[in-house]
């Protein structure tokens, strides 16, 4: 068998330094050929802009739908479930509410057919509610307009999108809301609404506890700063309304709470962890309890994650663990502070492997990480082996480079996959 050559890059440190990396290539990931069924799971995906549109801060966004929903499929055919209109696809930070919208009928629209049509192994006999997951917000409502107290009007906000979301298929993620953190003075604010709209829901939902370090203006929210009261408010809202309640995604980063949390979560109750750092080990879990997983991460590592969960369901906990832990080091960079720049990682991967023509984002995010920072997740992801076109990665790196100003010395790429 021949040995492959891969691509030889010259790129530049965070001090500007040119060095030479030589890619180590794709890893060995497979698609699974039935459903994934250890662990219960969702991508978190972005939205890919039309690239000759106004992507500048501010203006509406005008989405490639074809790219975008391909790359839904390209999640499902690795057996993973979507979760869309979150943050990943900036939600409120880039998505405006018309087209936030739309994409959850279009993607919606999309999951039905993949059910119809029995489209991949890894998705056999599964409903649109396993597959495709969409958030529940109130960015229709401007934070600047939303007074303390007002609380009728952030409860209209949720109810409008739930309607929204139950009645295409999917199922329900009910997301922090700035505005509800403005208009809410205490924690049976928190309480009130939260109840009101679990009594409305037709199907059981996801409950999402977004932390700050994702969105500054969540500060405080559950009506306290305090972690270990915020934690008993959302507790009092789980275990009176545990029957409307499918999960809760927790964000914030805390390994030790969310294992504190698990424990405690009433009978039926999932946790999908929402950590993208320490994934890894909620996943695993402790030989008794484990993670589910609704992660921003997955759609930037997801031929990782469903080779990962795959050796989970066949009994190999020590190779799915290996892994998780060999695309950690990318989850910590792609998810470092400035945090709420995670998105730009995950748009960039899919530039490199050829799921979106261009670098850009909606509302002008892809400028919200450095050079050196978007060429230290080229190598950890080619490290993880998740450039999986390598020579395309390599042109397209230095197609960046060139951009801002580097030149690539003359090389030839031969016996390249």
């Amino acid at each position: 068998m021949k040995e492959l050559n891969f691509p030889e890059l010259t790129l530049v440190d965070e001090h500007g330094q040119a060095f030479t990396y030589t890619m180590k290539g794709p890893g060995n990931f497979s698609r699974p050929q039935a459903p994934i069924a250890s662990r219960k799971v969702y991508a978190a995906a972005h939205v890919i802009p039309n690239m000759g549109a106004d992507n500048t801060p501010g203006s509406p966004a005008v989405i490639d739908w074809n790219a975008t929903l391909g790359y839904r499929h390209e999640l499902w055919s690795y057996g993973l479930g979507v979760a869309d209109a979150m943050d990943t696809a900036q939600r409120g930070m880039g998505l405006d509410y018309s087209a936030t919208c739309d994409l959850v009928t279009r993607s919606a629209q999309e999951a039905a057919l993949v059910v119809q049509e029995n489209r991949y192994p890894a998705l056999a006999g599964l409903g649109v509610r396993d597959i495709l997951a969409c958030g529940v917000g109130t960015d229709q409502l401007a934070t600047d307009s939303v007074e303390p107290g007002q609380l009728q009007l952030v409860i209209d906000a949720y109810l409008e999108m739930l309607r929204l979301v139950e009645g295409s298929g999917a199922k329900s993620i009910l997301m922090c809301s700035r505005a509800l953190a403005k208009a809410a003075r205490t924690p049976e604010d928190y309480r009130q609404v939260y109840g009101t709209l679990l009594e409305a829901a037709q199907e059981p939902v996801i409950l999402h506890w977004l932390g700050e370090m994702f969105d500054p203006q969540l500060a405080g929210y559950w009506g306290t700063f305090d972690l270990a009261e915020s934690t008993e408010v959302f507790q009092s809202i789980l275990e009176e309304y545990s029957e409307k309640i499918d999960g809760v995604k927790v964000s914030l980063l805390n390994s030790e709470h969310e294992k504190q949390l698990r424990t405690a979560l009433p009978a039926g109750v999932r946790l999908y962890t929402g950590d993208d750092f320490n994934y890894p080990e909620l996943i695993d879990g402790d030989g008794e309890l484990h993670s589910d997983a609704l992660l921003g991460i997955f759609a930037a590592i997801y031929p990782a994650a469903s080779t990962a969960l795959q050796a989970f369901d066949a009994g190999d906990s020590t190779r799915g663990r290996a892994i998780l832990d060999s695309t950690r080091e990318l989850g910590l960079h792609v998810f470092s502070a400035p945090t709420f720049y995670y998105k730009t990682g995950i748009a960039f991967l899919s530039w490199l492997n050829g799921h979106q023509s261009g670098f850009q984002m909606v509302g002008g995010l892809h400028a919200g990480r450095s050079l050196p920072h978007l060429v230290r997740t080229f190598v950890l992801a080619d490290s993880a082996g998740l450039l999986l076109k390598p020579q395309l990665a390599a042109e397209r790196m230095e197609q960046l480079l060139a951009v801002y100003g580097i030149k690539a010395p003359d090389r030839s790429l031969t016996g390249v996959s």
